[in-house]
């Protein structure tokens, strides 16, 4: 069975992200500046640059943001205001909002850049992948039949063909026709 790095068949293969490795690197577990745990809480805290953030959708107990390190055009995080390590340091209320605001997320993703698929998860604690393991969140990264093509393998990198301003301006248009659905 074939298992190295760009072998052809049957096996596990590796996804290489390099671009991320800068923001890995830049993490500690100290808090940030702002004196906040995350910058997720300081966009939570900080309504007022939502945009500036690319926060898409806020509501009372969390958002909807793009992520500034994609591995796919759109891809989106959700996020409650309160941060915590775990799910289960959320309570069944806040656990519910978490994933009421997931649903949301991969519906927006689905009407605004209609991907073939998504994948949704996350990730908690360091050692599991967590960017921010002080304060959960959720991932949705959308997928093209070969959206991983040449240039990757070739060239080590990934080609983000939309701007995160351009994705959050389709994303932001798309929620006011979702919410101006919702509300008749």
């Amino acid at each position: 069975m074939a298992s190295a790095e760009g072998s052809a068949g049957p096996g596990p293969h590796s996804l290489h992200a390099p671009w991320r490795q800068n923001y890995i690197e830049s993490l500690d577990d100290k808090p940030a500046k702002s004196g906040s745990s995350s910058f997720l809480a300081d966009y939570w805290n900080h309504p007022e640059s939502d945009v500036k953030n690319h926060v898409i959708v806020r509501d009372e107990m969390g958002m909807i943001l793009l992520n500034l390190y994609p591995y796919a055009g759109g891809h989106l995080l959700v996020a409650l205001g309160d941060p915590r390590p775990t799910l289960l340091d959320y309570d069944p209320a806040q656990r519910a909002a978490l994933w009421r605001l997931t649903d949301t997320a991969a519906e927006l993703m689905q009407v605004t850049i209609n991907p073939q698929g998504i994948n949704i998860g996350l990730n908690q604690g360091r050692a599991a992948g967590a960017g921010v393991p002080t304060h959960l969140h959720v991932h949705l990264v959308p997928r093209w039949a070969g959206d991983v093509n040449f240039i990757n393998i070739v060239g080590g990198v990934r080609v983000i063909s939309a701007s995160l301003a351009v994705m959050a301006s389709r994303y932001r248009a798309a929620w006011e026709t979702l919410r101006a659905h919702r509300s008749m």
